[in-house]
């Protein structure tokens, strides 16, 4: 286990996929990129993202479905380390800090979704559980996005 993550109290790797699936049903919704910032826990999680306006309610059921379908196909969570150079040519390196090294951890969720990550994650998406967001907000630039997995 990643020393980083077991010894945050709150860290779940549940969570941590459902993350990763919102992060990629945004994108593809609404193509404002990854969160820019989250904050994972156990019982509720946020993320944030650039975008010009809240959600209607309408895309909020429309990413929960979207979210809960792919939980439901129960695909592979899988990792690999990549050299800096192979890890570019698949993933985005711009949050990657200089001095992580040589090699690049990829997290892939089937075909759905793959990011350099370090975190830990279920074995399958079906571990997941039901993913509900609880509420949205805008302000200055910012969505912010509060979920959690019932």
């Amino acid at each position: 286990m990643n020393d980083y993550n077991s010894n945050r109290k709150e860290y779940d790797p549940r969570m941590h996929s459902a993350e990763h699936i919102l992060n990629q049903t945004m994108v593809r919704m609404f193509n404002c990129g990854r969160a820019f910032s989250a904050h994972i826990e156990k019982k509720k999680s946020k993320c944030d993202y650039r975008i010009d306006r809240n959600l209607a309610e309408e895309e909020i059921l429309a990413i929960e479905n979207k979210v809960n379908e792919i939980i439901q196909a129960d695909l592979p969570i899988r990792d690999c380390l990549l050299s800096r150079e192979e890890a570019a040519n698949v993933v985005s390196l711009a949050k990657l800090p200089d001095d992580a090294g040589e090699s690049v951890r990829i997290v892939s969720i089937g075909d759905y979704d793959v990011c350099p990550c370090s975190g830990l994650h279920a074995l399958t998406t079906r571990e997941i559980g039901t993913f509900k967001i609880i509420s949205t907000d805008y302000a200055n630039g910012r969505l912010r996005v509060r979920f959690k997995l019932v």
